[in-house]
């Protein structure tokens, strides 16, 4: 089944390649391609797509109070914001208001597409400067312990594992090559410890590993 996919950016041209990105590829559906905030919360409503690719600096409307207004309206729909600013406020108002991944634009189109899949399958893709970013701030600076957890019971060997390189920031290609194993079966690993530990996003993993 295709990805339902909607596009929120004022660039005309940006717009124009995140269109022609998403309709190359076959196994994304695209939606709707919005030029402002303002028009996201109008038409996404109406036809809720899987993931929206959401600008930040807009004009009228930025991208994060748009998702701050749509998530109530729209629950399960992932929010990944695309901008080229690197800055902790936005980062973390994005990720407070309901965005489940942040990158940058400068990401390249390869990374951006497993990304759409990446936050599909629920995950929360961001660069790794960005996901060290997020776990400096919830960890209060200290570094991930490479401990196993007793405090997180249930999970194996393996799950720690992968929630130690979740921490340190890898992407889920990183941490497949790393573990050897698939995309799919990160994707196993990813359902199974977010049952576990009764969590949503991949944050919320990490900072619940960096807080046990």
């Amino acid at each position: 089944m295709q990805i339902k996919v909607a596009i929120v950016d004022d660039d005309e041209d940006i717009r124009n390649s995140l269109i022609e990105l998403v309709r190359g590829s076959s196994s994304l559906l695209l939606t709707d391609a919005c030029k402002d905030g303002q028009v996201a919360l109008k038409k996404l409503p109406a036809n809720p797509p899987d993931v929206v690719l959401m600008d930040i600096q807009m004009p009228g409307l930025d991208g994060v109070e748009c998702v701050r207004q749509l998530k109530p309206h729209l629950p399960t729909v992932n929010f990944l914001m695309l901008t080229v600013y690197e800055d902790s406020d936005w980062l973390f108002e994005s990720l407070k208001a309901g965005a489940s991944g942040y990158l940058l634009k400068r990401t390249s189109s390869a990374r951006l597409l497993r990304a759409i899949n990446e936050v599909h399958a629920g995950g929360s893709p961001m660069t790794p400067q960005i996901a060290r970013r997020v776990v400096r701030f919830f960890s209060g600076g200290a570094a991930p312990a490479k401990a196993a957890a007793p405090e997180l019971p249930g999970l194996t060997p393996g799950q720690k594992e992968f929630l130690e390189l979740l921490a340190a920031g890898h992407s889920y290609k990183e941490i497949a090559d790393k573990l050897t194993i698939s995309i799919d079966g990160v994707r196993s690993y990813v359902r199974k410890i977010y049952e576990k530990l009764h969590v949503h996003s991949r944050t919320e993993a990490v900072v619940k590993y960096l807080n046990r």
